[in-house]
């Protein structure tokens, strides 16, 4: 039975699949923000520079272009809950990759592995969000969607915490081994050091597993939007999607948001180990991120939108996010750092508040709409390494000028972070201006 948001609203309607979904965001959430100890372990197995390293991020968020059609296809053609089961198998075939990468310690069989993550991360993704926002009044779906992200981020520093542990464990004094030891011990050092992948990717496929052949039986209704809501925002009855100037620029602010996010998460650890910090301490940095995010959604939750509406908070977020870059490229140290981790605050609400403001109005296109939003994930897969990129420029050219390769790496990964401040310029445009565009005054 199709069911409109109206319809789907009352607790007791939307309690159980509220909490299913909550779990779903909890998965991807643990899976996806492992990335901020892959990155800095991958770095040292395979040697490599930053922005080959941050070719981990970028496996997989580009499965998110790839895929994102193609998964809204075959939810429409299997239904939620087949859907989401299959995505949870593809996620477990990914994570049983990693063991003949690490048996090889060849850097593109790791990335294979997350890219088939990632594709399995696509078929969740594409379920869920536009399921939890029109599952009740649009109003209010940016609450939902930050107890969705509360979920999502406290599994991300468990799954931080947990794969740092096992990860970036002894990392520095290895580094330190690798300079002075022979060849052939060198590699037999990687190697041993690559072997730690295996049984947690171990336990994560055989979980994956289980929770895709459960969730087949989980009780989710089915609910589309309104087909009366385009009607209602619209000028007029709109024929195509591109008659919809607010929605492409939505995707533009998601694409941006999400390449600020990852860079907020997966280069901190990184950063704080060029800054001179030894990996037991840094390794606990993108928990700092997330538990900023997990405290700014609880806030989202109980003030959205009783107190403030989607907009203010789309607002306030952009303009925090441009004085906390500010502060991370003007400090120095561990203060610099804390404002890293301070970007979780300033990103937190933005994925909870562009989503609604996007799919308002747009009735009948909203499963299109929402498998370009999904593309826009692929910010994460470009924006990072662009950073990557622009931290090996610039200690290249330190390095010219005669400073050490130390203070270098740690001057050129402090001032790459120029590249937030566009990123938060369009969100704070979208949040003033541009989620208007095209509807109806």
């Amino acid at each position: 039975m199709t069911q409109t948001p109206r319809d789907a609203s009352n607790g007791n309607s939307t309690l159980v699949p509220i909490i299913i979904i909550a779990g779903l965001f909890f998965i991807f959430g643990f899976v996806t923000w492992i990335n901020g100890a892959l990155i800095p372990f991958m770095k040292t197995i395979n040697e490599l520079t930053d922005a080959q390293s941050y070719l981990v991020a970028s496996a997989s968020y580009i499965s998110f272009v790839v895929m994102a059609l193609p998964s809204s296809y075959v939810i429409n053609k299997i239904g939620y809950r087949k859907g989401m089961s299959l995505g949870l198998i593809i996620m477990a075939v990914g994570a049983l990759i990693f063991i003949p990468a690490a048996g090889a310690r060849t850097y593109w069989i790791f990335l294979l592995g997350i890219f088939v993550q990632g594709m399995g991360m696509t078929l969740l993704q594409t379920a869920s969000n536009p399921y939890i926002t029109i599952l009740g009044p649009i109003e209010s779906a940016a609450k939902r969607i930050a107890i969705m992200g509360i979920a999502n981020k406290v599994a991300g520093a468990l799954g931080s915490l947990i794969f740092g542990a096992i990860l970036l464990s002894g990392i520095d004094a290895i580094k330190d081994k690798l300079s002075t030891v022979s060849d052939t011990e060198k590699v037999e050092l990687l190697n041993t050091m690559a072997d730690s992948v295996v049984t947690p990717y171990i336990v994560m496929a055989a979980v994956l597993f289980v929770l895709g052949i459960l969730i087949r039986k989980a009780p989710l209704p089915h609910v589309e939007a309104s087909s009366e809501e385009e009607e209602n925002n619209g000028q007029e009855t709109k024929t195509s999607i591109f008659q919809f100037p607010h929605l492409w620029l939505g995707v533009a602010t998601l694409f941006v948001y999400v390449g600020a996010e990852v860079i907020a998460g997966d280069t901190i650890i990184a950063y704080g180990i060029s800054l001179g910090i030894p990996g037991a301490e840094a390794k606990f940095f993108t928990t700092y991120t997330l538990m900023a995010m997990v405290a700014t959604y609880a806030l989202g939750a109980v003030l959205i939108p009783k107190f403030i509406s989607q907009a203010l908070a789309l607002r306030v977020s952009a303009v925090l996010g441009i004085i906390f870059t500010a502060c991370i490229i003007f400090t120095s140290g561990f203060t610099s750092v804390l404002f890293v981790a301070a970007l979780g605050i300033a990103n937190a609400l933005v994925w909870p508040a562009v989503w609604p403001l996007t799919l308002k109005g747009l009735g009948k296109f909203t499963k299109t709409a929402s498998a370009l939003l999904i593309m826009a994930i692929a910010g994460g897969a470009i924006i990072p390494p662009l950073y990557g990129r622009f931290v090996d420029g610039k200690k290249a050219e330190l390095i010219s000028k005669g400073i050490e390769e130390t203070a270098a790496l740690a001057e050129a990964s402090t001032s790459s972070y120029w590249i937030l401040f566009p990123c938060y310029a369009l969100i704070l445009y979208y949040a003033i201006a541009g989620h208007k565009l095209g509807l109806k005054k």
